[in-house]
């Protein structure tokens, strides 16, 4: 009997990686017909073609008042909420697949993202950081964020790095705002040695996603190359967590006040 359309079975070496380094690459989570059915509302999201209100629509490589034919990093917070056609897509399912193997069978979507680095953007630079950082402090922290590749990432268009184990660090690395104000921009900064901390590179193909704990150092380098690099995230945490999330008012939109 063939797996459900939803379905993607890990593997316990696969399970295992992802505890012990806090992130996993997986090939293939969505085939070539499979990313056809996202792709356009993916497309017209990021051309600014589908409305996304206030600041889920901004720079993340800049500040809030860059014009956005000049975005380095395209960022779309919750394209679910402002395309109600990709709920239920099969990377939501293919997902939550996923994220059930990975931290237990209570995850549930918690939020989606698209992040786009145009091409010759060397500043598209995601910065350092350890998403815990961005998020209310809750009892549990489980998280299963899926990294999906649009296109073939690779060194030269800025794709993934990790620090290996940094999940496993007794606390998280002290955080700044990247223009010292985060009303300016809403990123965050830690401090990354890389002739310390061990760095690893996630190159990954197109329909590959990478799959990453709450507490790992991640970031990615600028796009210096002549194409795009196209990613939509997909973040899974347990049922009491977002609930409890929503409890204080926050929903990962950068509109938020108060606990971003």
């Amino acid at each position: 009997m063939s797996a459900p359309s939803g379905a993607y079975p890990l593997t316990p070496e696969q399970i295992e990686a992802f505890r012990r380094d806090g992130y996993v690459h997986l090939r293939g989570v969505l085939s070539a017909a499979e990313l056809q059915t996202i792709e356009p509302d993916y497309q017209r999201l990021i051309r600014g073609e589908i409305e996304v209100p206030g600041k889920d629509y901004c720079d993340m490589s800049g500040d809030y008042g860059r014009d956005p034919e000049d975005y380095s990093i395209i960022n779309v917070m919750l394209p679910r909420r402002y395309c109600p056609a990709l709920q239920g897509s099969v990377l939501e399912q293919r997902a939550a697949s996923i994220a059930a193997q990975l931290c237990g069978p209570d995850m549930v979507l918690d939020y989606d993202q698209l992040l786009a680095k145009r091409p010759h953007k060397p500043d598209a630079v995601f910065a350092w950081h350890q998403d815990m950082a961005y998020w209310p402090d809750t009892p549990d922290t489980r998280t299963a964020t899926i990294w999906l590749a649009l296109d073939d990432a690779t060194e030269a268009n800025g794709c993934m790095r990790f620090v290996p184990g940094s999940h496993r660090e007794a606390s998280l690395r002290p955080h700044h705002p990247l223009h010292g104000d985060r009303s300016v921009s809403h990123t965050l900064v830690t401090e990354v040695d890389e002739k310390v901390d061990r760095v690893r590179l996630a190159e990954i193909a197109r329909g590959d996603a990478t799959v990453h704990s709450e507490r790992v150092l991640h970031g990615s380098g600028g796009n210096t190359s002549d194409r795009w690099r196209r990613a939509y995230v997909i973040a899974f945490r347990s049922a009491a967590t977002v609930a409890e999330e929503r409890r204080r008012g926050f929903t990962h939109s950068h509109n938020d006040s108060g606990l971003t």
